[in-house]
């Protein structure tokens, strides 16, 4: 990278500084570094100043003590409805999760109750969210720690029923006076943001769009007729539906974090913009931009606390290809691509622009003469329960239509973590071409011919 390049690119970066860089540290990947190993390396080797885990990792809190790095910590979503029903569990979470880390010298400064839990069909966790975040407050203040750590919840961008043009958002019929409502007045309350997970990337549909979400210089404006504000990127568009949702409900003063977002490195060969050298170009600009104090056409003149997604590849996530290849560095900590935060950024070397897998082939035929040619996918048997709730969450959290799991469903019975992701996983398998990279879900499903629907519950 030439000198002048360099001085710009730093410049932008300390600019962001004040609203905060960030990165979420997940770890469902079979071959990462210590935690110790990668807390040095975020502190001394980049300019990042804050860090998500999405659990309360003993081990990882314990790595970042001393490092100076903000970090927010998540109650997994099964933990949510007890967190709810219990102050008295709610204490003790913080106690024995928060509590002590904080005492030792690690810089936790939120809490944040579920992932994406608006999004998801699971109503009975839907209306625990708030009482848990009320629940998690008193906690801290009966520990005083309320006013170093705020608690908040992060939501994709399916909290909303219409987010285009974006002066029209607004959230989902039916959460915004029981969940939203209550849940912006405990934001206002206590000083905490409202924390969106936004990604361009998944609103690709062909190649003529890259330029809007890459933040291109000459990229075709797009104006929002009801305000006549022209947008420039996607992500200003993604960050004014919110606000605009927000404010629609009267709570246009609470602060917008941008609690995710990111490009994939490698994806399938139908995944439009995955690719190293688009991933490099989003995450730059991205930060760059909400660093710059340009803000955006209807939060103008300020900037944005920003975590790129992930710092590292997790090659155990269920989904496409795209789904585990978000990340920023190797497992030995150098980088993928120049992602721009770096403290010396001359040191990235050349990384492939795109890798293009083989086209899927459909699940062989195993031709059991019981299954009609027919395929189901269900978990394997050694398959961890925690690994199979977040199979669930993925898919029913991704807008399908998980009812039937729900209490009071036709397959709900047994209530079990494996029949329940039984059910989720076929759903997700059967929707999406069964492919066999459709089962794989981390290598905890399996694809059989053997029919798994019982009694009422039918999985064709």
């Amino acid at each position: 990278m030439h000198a002048p390049m360099l001085i710009l690119l730093l410049s932008s970066i300390a600019a962001a500084d004040a609203a905060g860089i960030g990165v979420t540290y997940g770890r469902r990947a079979t071959s990462l570094p210590p935690p110790a190993d990668v807390a040095r390396f975020l502190a001394r080797g980049t300019v990042l100043d804050r860090v998500r885990l999405l659990n309360a990792d003993p081990l990882a809190l314990r790595a970042f003590a001393g490092m100076g790095l903000a970090v927010d910590v998540t109650v997994p979503n099964a933990l949510v409805p007890r967190v709810a029903d219990s102050v008295a569990f709610a204490r003790q979470w913080v106690r024995d999760s928060v509590a002590p880390h904080a005492a030792a010298g690690t810089n936790v400064s939120r809490i944040l109750v579920g992932r994406d839990v608006i999004s998801q069909a699971n109503r009975t966790l839907l209306l625990c969210l708030v009482p848990a975040m009320q629940n998690l407050h008193a906690a801290l203040l009966a520990t005083s720690l309320h006013r170093q750590i705020k608690v908040s919840a992060a939501h994709s961008l399916g909290v909303l029923a219409v987010s285009t043009p974006p002066s029209a958002a607004r959230f989902r019929e039916g959460y915004d006076a029981a969940v939203v409502k209550p849940l912006l007045a405990f934001l206002r309350a206590t000083g905490a943001p409202f924390m969106v997970n936004a990604y361009p990337f998944y609103g690709l549909t062909s190649d003529a769009g890259l330029d809007f979400a890459l933040f291109r210089v000459g990229a075709e404006g797009v104006t929002d007729a009801g305000t006549g504000l022209v947008y420039t990127n996607a992500l200003d568009a993604q960050l004014d539906a919110v606000h605009s949702a927000m404010e629609r409900l009267g709570f246009g003063d609470v602060d917008v974090v941008v609690a995710e977002t990111g490009w994939p490195w490698a994806g399938e060969d139908w995944e439009v913009g995955a690719g190293a050298d688009h991933a490099g170009d989003y995450n730059r600009n991205a930060i760059r931009h909400l660093g710059s104090g340009v803000g955006t056409p209807l939060m103008p003149n300020r900037t944005f606390e920003v975590s790129i997604f992930s710092l590292f590849d997790e090659n155990l996530k269920p989904g496409p290809m795209s789904e585990h290849h978000f990340g920023l560095f190797h497992a030995d900590m150098t980088p993928i691509y120049d992602a721009g935060i770096l403290t010396a950024p001359e040191s990235v070397g050349p990384v492939s622009s795109k890798v293009t897998p083989a086209a899927p082939a459909p699940v062989p035929d195993a031709g059991a003469a019981d299954s009609g040619g027919r395929h189901w996918c269900v978990p394997t048997p050694a398959a961890d329960a925690a690994v199979l709730q977040e199979n669930i969450d993925f898919v029913c959290g991704g807008g399908m239509d998980c009812g039937p799991i729900r209490p009071g469903g036709r397959c709900y019975e047994p209530d079990t973590v494996q029949a329940h992701a039984a059910y989720a996983m076929n759903l997700y398998f059967r929707s999406n071409g069964q492919h066999a990279f459709d089962c794989d879900f981390g290598r905890t499903g399996v694809v059989t011919t053997v029919d798994p629907s019982f009694g009422s519950c039918n999985f064709t």
